[in-house]
């Protein structure tokens, strides 16, 4: 009952913008589940953060993709656990695999499997490094603090939106400057 109201919530929320990422890519750490999964058996039956079913499901009524990006060392143990959690099916990709790349490499990976540019992706992170890295590369990327939740959900579409609108911004200010129009319009006036 909680994850429909959760779910609920986060279409109210997703509903309130107008432009939205295409794609959704989630870390599982500490972000989707409140443990490392490597220092865990695969026998053990994980949980999620409380709001984070009820998300994945209102982004997925909403047609929003989602993938997973983690440097876990135990693909094995983080497969099973997303496997044992019944959420294996949201996802169009999932990267998991040890880097020092700080998920930039994760990132390549999901942008070759899905053809989805960087700027329309949204990322949730409870690292740091990670956000920073990733951030670089276009991906609006969003810190959690205690996994995510709906308050994270609506900060992270908030400012996927504002740099979406400051990239179109530029790209007009580009084509303005480099089209010809602004010497054109000055020839107009004689």
């Amino acid at each position: 009952m909680a994850d429909d109201k959760v779910r609920d919530e986060a279409m109210q929320i997703i509903g309130m913008f107008q432009i939205l990422p295409r794609l959704v890519v989630f870390d599982l750490d500490y972000t989707l589940w409140p443990f490392y999964c490597e220092c865990r058996p695969k026998r053990e039956m994980p949980s999620l953060y409380p709001q984070a079913k009820g998300i994945m499901s209102g982004l997925k009524e909403k047609g929003i993709q989602m993938a997973i990006a983690s440097r876990s060392p135990t693909s094995d143990i983080a497969n099973t656990f997303i496997d044992k959690l019944n959420i294996k099916s949201l996802f169009v990709a999932k990267e998991i695999f040890s880097s020092w790349t700080h998920k930039t490499e994760h990132f390549q990976k999901i942008h070759t499997r899905t053809g989805v540019p960087f700027t329309d992706m949204l990322f949730f992170d409870d690292e740091d490094r990670n956000i920073k890295s990733v951030s670089k590369m276009g991906v609006t990327s969003i810190l959690v603090g205690d996994g995510v939740t709906l308050g994270a959900l609506r900060q992270g579409l908030t400012e996927f939106s504002q740099n979406h609108n400051t990239i179109e911004k530029n790209k007009k200010v580009w084509r303005n400057k480099y089209s010809g129009k602004a010497a054109s319009s000055e020839t107009d006036k004689d």
